[in-house]
């Protein structure tokens, strides 16, 4: 497996609008994306742009998640870090099946199968006990314009 770009870095938050409040006012982001449910995986997300060395997004997003009613998985990252946090990182991948089967390969646990993520095009997740202590994310590269 070949590291791929890292797409976005996965925060958990209690309120995506005192998020986007935080990012905009100290960190002095300029384009944050509009808020959406992404009722499959139980969550809402926004996708925060950052910044190169030229102030144009450079392609790297912070994904700011909040939990919809009825999530266990943020709800239970929220519980334990009430203020939010960093929850995951997501690196892309030319082709998804391929991936997960390099990964099992390996003897990495895949938490469930490719699924529709944020982005429109399809991740897993793969347990942080068997990467360093970091729930990773795997995406396909999006195509077009994600």
């Amino acid at each position: 497996m070949k590291l791929g770009r890292l797409n976005h870095i996965g925060v958990a938050t209690p309120s995506i609008a005192e998020s986007i409040i935080f990012y905009r006012d100290v960190m002095g982001a300029t384009h944050i994306h509009e808020p959406f449910d992404l009722p499959e995986q139980g969550v809402k997300v926004c996708f925060v742009d950052t910044p190169g060395a030229d102030g144009a997004p450079n392609g790297t997003q912070i994904e700011l998640v909040e939990p919809l009613p009825g999530n266990t998985s943020i709800t239970g990252f929220l519980e334990k870090n009430p203020a939010g946090g960093q929850h995951h990182l997501c690196y892309e991948v030319p082709d998804i099946h391929a991936a997960k089967a390099e990964f099992e390969g390996q003897g990495k646990r895949v938490l469930g199968e490719p699924r529709i993520g944020a982005h429109g095009t399809l991740i897993f997740f793969l347990h942080p006990k068997d990467m360093g202590g970091v729930l990773t994310e795997i995406m396909e590269t999006p195509k077009g314009d994600h």
